[in-house]
């Protein structure tokens, strides 16, 4: 399994295996071992999945501390673009945007660390997502950034006309506008 650093300290992209043959494929999605040697010693408590048709944004979300919670993000079925920003005060990229395309093509995973702000837009005709959290859902710690913050100026890579997202997630603020809670200790950064 490929770690692959993204820029944003903490913030990886995992490339499993993937073993093919006539029958088929196999991979390891997640070996907490494999993981734990690169320095991800986390304790994954709930797994969710979604599906959504194209032209859906989900997001962006995140826990407040203390139920903050640590993401591994995998497409089982479609293509979505797949977003985390940078939350955590004093941090070098601190309100920058990370993007990845995951897709059950490539396989690819994105994990978040605590102190990132998730969010996706669906690429695919339909597409179905799983992500692992270290961290039980939340209802009350639950808060989002504005899917269309002009500050963060994200390219969801929909058509505005064709953008589909819940009440719930139009109702959002701005980054500028939020305590988060979260902060990057000096060495943590240093270490970036």
């Amino acid at each position: 399994m490929a770690f692959v650093e993204t820029g944003f300290s903490g913030l990886v992209v995992f490339e499993p295996a993937v073993f093919e043959d006539s029958r088929g494929y196999f991979f390891e999605s997640y070996n907490s071992k494999v993981f734990s040697q690169y320095g991800i010693d986390i304790d994954f408590v709930q797994d969710n999945q979604s599906s959504s048709e194209y032209g859906v944004v989900r997001g962006l979300h995140f826990q407040l501390p203390p139920f903050a919670q640590s993401k591994l993000v995998r497409v089982l079925s479609g293509k979505i673009l797949d977003v985390g920003v940078d939350i955590r005060q004093g941090s070098a990229t601190y309100g920058k945007v990370y993007y990845i395309e995951l897709s059950a093509e490539n396989k690819k995973q994105l994990y978040l660390p605590k102190g990132f702000a998730h969010g996706f837009s669906v690429l695919s005709e339909k597409a179905e997502v799983l992500y692992k959290c270290d961290a039980f859902y939340n209802k009350q710690s639950e808060v989002g950034i504005l899917f269309n913050d002009p500050t963060l100026n994200i390219d969801w890579q929909i058509s505005p006309d064709k953008i589909k997202v819940s009440d719930k997630d139009r109702d959002n603020k701005l980054l500028n506008d939020m305590i988060t809670g979260f902060v990057m200790a000096h060495e943590e950064n240093a270490k970036k």
